[in-house]
């Protein structure tokens, strides 16, 4: 598809999820789209695990607030995508032959464009009894611009956000459930979003949530950056609200930096040296434990 909109407006929807409550937290999210989009927002995010939560327990607690990708909960936001002409993209727990994932969805006006499977898996909430995802980063061409979507702990991983760049991302999606206590998570919003997005010279949509769910509290902060690296937005550390931005898809896509013609230009993806990053692409060794 060949993407010709030069701005768009996007739209983190800070919620506070109840654990093991879909339903009640897909009412909300329809509740959300209604007013984000109301407000002329495009590109809507909602949080990682906006529709279960996130502090299961195991996976045979979590097994019942799965869905399959497309499932039901899809299908209701692709409808409310469909007559409010918006994208959307949200975290769900999703149930498959080859597994149980942590995964977020991206939503158009026609329906499913595509999923992401949380390839990088901290000890944490649910994501220590769910499935790597194995399949590679992702870039969707869309009327709003070409989005790629990672999950929480895969924007600490700097090559996740270069893959997306690579393939032509504008927008980079990042649904997060960023806790507070003790993991660095507020380093992350502080800085981590915003060096991605300057790295890659990439718009950047970090969607937390807030509250607390059994001994969890969470870090909210939601932001929006542009490919400047500079915040536009940025919502509360303990609110549910809607923050928004308006982007210039022209600036994502434009990546070569003139300070002055001719003696001060930088480019961060053309000025590159695969050749000498070939660690990077070696397989981990296993660390011995204990």
């Amino acid at each position: 598809m060949d993407v010709r909109k030069e701005r768009v407006k996007v739209a983190a929807c800070q919620m506070d999820p109840r654990l093991m409550k879909n339903s009640k937290n897909l009412a909300k999210m329809v509740s959300l789209t209604r007013r984000a989009a109301a407000d002329g927002a495009e590109l809507i995010v909602f949080p990682e695990c906006a529709l279960p939560g996130y502090v299961f327990n195991s996976l045979d607690e979590a097994r019942p607030f799965m869905e399959t990708i497309p499932g039901p909960a899809t299908q209701t936001m692709a409808r409310l995508a469909n007559e409010l002409g918006v994208h959307i993209v949200f975290g769900l727990l999703e149930t498959a032959a080859d597994g149980c994932f942590n995964a977020a969805v991206l939503i158009g006006p026609s329906g499913v464009i595509g999923k992401y499977r949380k390839n990088h898996l901290p000890f944490l909430g649910i994501d220590r009894y769910v499935n790597h995802g194995n399949g590679p980063f992702r870039v969707y061409k869309t009327p709003i611009g070409n989005i790629g979507l990672h999950i929480c702990y895969d924007c600490g991983f700097p090559e996740s956000a270069r893959a997306m760049a690579l393939l032509g991302a504008d927008i980079l999606v990042l649904p997060t459930n960023f806790p507070t206590r003790g993991s660095g998570e507020s380093i992350m919003v502080e800085h981590v979003v915003n060096t991605r997005a300057f790295e890659n010279k990439v718009h950047f949509i970090e969607c937390d949530r807030v509250g607390i769910e059994r001994d969890a509290r969470f870090e909210g902060h939601s932001k929006i950056v542009n490919a400047w690296g500079a915040t536009l937005a940025q919502a509360s550390g303990d609110k549910e609200e809607i923050i928004t931005a308006e982007l210039s898809l022209a600036d994502a896509r434009q990546k070569r930096i003139v300070i002055k013609p001719g003696e001060f230009e930088v480019d961060y993806i053309d000025d590159r040296r695969p050749e000498l990053y070939r660690e990077l692409t070696k397989a981990k060794k296993t660390q011995p434990k204990g």
